[in-house]
């Protein structure tokens, strides 16, 4: 085997930089399994990590048949499966998204959306989807709105001057509805996780959103994704040497689903941050996306090890 030159990270799969094994995590129980609905997004935003706009096509509208034929294998392979999520871009930008969640729901499947809360959430179709939705699901419907920093300056720095107003106002018409929400915030501008979560709780009690501020699956402050900036390679010893186990980490319990732009047949993904690098493309069946992850980008070590975050609830 080839090893690569040292201070050449994350190139080989197998070893690291330095000569070590490099970790990976095994599909231990397939708890959630994530669609990227399309890339397409009403806004462009600095830092996505996925790279959404108005323009962005590159992965393309999932449809309510691609995914029933994902929820027919996830019965097929005996898989462990209590949550499907969807996210994106923006998923109400997809025409089908209130047939797709429908679907899922009425196979008892708990349904997690991730969105902006912004016009696209607002539109009068889709919000009578949401009640209908809701009214014969209730709590097993999820909404998950990107809220960036708990004031607007940041948040505006971060998706345009103005959102922070319009997310707010697509929040109050969930909470007027009772919706059940959660938010995802980031960490970006440095404040501590303790600062952090009392300026959400002061956010969450001046407008009455019933989100605890203090529960890390109702308020998710995920960590920095710049691949610029150096981070250790998890090797196989880090789990003794940082008290953590495989079962942690997020490929150890999902998938994500996405539809390439021109491709023949969907993708099956290892991790829903790492929608573009064919390294972490597994096939196009669950079956095939069984196999082991093998810990090899930057964003395994400082997001999901070190970082210790997770997509999922």
């Amino acid at each position: 085997m080839n090893l690569p030159e040292l201070g050449e990270k994350f190139k080989n799969p197998d070893i690291t930089a330095k000569g070590d094994v490099r970790a990976s995590v095994p599909l231990m129980k397939a708890t959630t399994l994530w669609f990227n609905t399309g890339t397409l997004c009403n806004i462009e935003c600095i830092n996505c990590y996925i790279k959404s706009s108005p323009k962005n096509d590159s992965l393309v509208y999932i449809t309510p048949n691609e995914v029933n034929n994902y929820l027919n294998q996830i019965k097929d392979r005996k898989w462990a499966t209590s949550e499907i999520a969807f996210t994106g871009g923006e998923p109400f930008m997809n025409p089908d998204m209130i047939q797709i969640a429908r679907n899922c729901l009425n196979q008892g499947y708990e349904v997690l959306i991730l969105t902006n809360a912004m016009l696209p959430m607002m539109r009068k179709s889709i919000k009578i989807g949401l009640l209908e939705l809701l009214a014969a699901y209730g709590e097993k419907l999820t909404i998950r709105i990107s809220l960036d920093h708990f004031t607007a300056e940041y948040h505006d720095k971060e998706r345009g001057k103005g959102s922070y107003d319009i997310t707010i106002k697509g929040m109050q018409w969930l909470r007027d509805n009772k919706f059940k929400m959660a938010i995802a915030g980031r960490t970006v501008w440095g404040d501590s996780d303790k600062n952090s979560r009392a300026g959400y709780a002061k956010l969450f009690e001046k407008f009455k959103f019933l989100i605890d501020a203090q529960n890390p699956a109702m308020t998710i402050l995920f960590p920095e994704m710049d691949e610029t900036v150096d981070v250790p390679e998890i090797t196989t010893e880090c789990w003794g040497i940082l008290n953590k186990s495989p079962r942690d980490v997020m490929c150890s319990s999902s998938r994500m689903v996405v539809k390439r732009k021109g491709a023949k047949e969907l993708a099956v993904l290892a991790c829903t941050l790492l929608p573009y690098d064919k390294e972490f493309e597994m096939g196009s069946t669950l079956e095939d996306a069984e196999r082991s992850v093998k810990l090899n980008h930057p964003h395994c070590s400082k997001f999901c090890v070190l970082g210790g975050a997770s997509c999922s609830r």
